[in-house]
C-alpha cells in the first residue's frame, strides 16, 4: 500500500474512532465492541495491495462514519416506560408519523386512509 493510502486509513481509523467515542459516550459495552471491530477490521485489511480494492475500503470506512454520526440514536431508561435520547447535531431528523398513529393503522387496517379511498371513483 502506498503512503497517501496509509496516511488515508490511519485518517479514517482515527476518525472511526473519534465518533465511536462520540456515539457511544456513557456506554461501555458498545465503546468496547465498535472499538474491537474497528481494530479488527483495520487489522484484516492491513496488508492490501490493490488500490482499487483499497480505495473501495477507504470510501466504506467513509460511509461508515457518516452513518453512525447521523443515524445512531441512544436512549437510556430514566424511569420505567420514559426514555432520554441522545440526539446530536449531526443526527438527521426527518418528519415522522406519530408512534400511535402508526400502531393504530397495523392494529385496526379498515380504518386507514387508503382502505377508506380504494374505492373511490373521482
Amino acid at each position: 500500500m502506498s503512503s497517501e493510502f496509509r496516511r488515508d486509513a490511519l485518517k479514517i481509523f482515527k476518525c472511526l474512532h473519534r465518533t465511536r467515542r462520540s456515539v457511544f459516550e456513557g456506554d461501555t459495552f458498545a465503546l468496547d465492541a465498535t472499538r474491537d471491530k474497528l481494530n479488527e477490521e483495520f487489522k484484516k485489511n492491513k496488508d492490501l495491495r490493490n488500490e482499487g480494492v483499497v480505495r473501495k475500503m477507504l470510501k466504506f470506512a467513509q460511509e461508515v462514519d457518516l452513518l453512525l454520526r447521523t443515524t445512531v440514536v441512544q436512549a437510556k431508561q430514566v424511569e420505567p416506560g420514559k426514555y432520554r435520547a441522545k440526539i446530536t447535531e449531526d443526527t438527521v431528523k426527518m418528519d415522522n408519523n406519530s408512534f400511535r398513529e402508526v400502531l393504530d393503522k397495523q392494529l385496526h387496517p379498515e380504518n386507514s386512509i387508503s382502505k377508506k379511498y380504494d374505492g373511490r371513483k373521482d
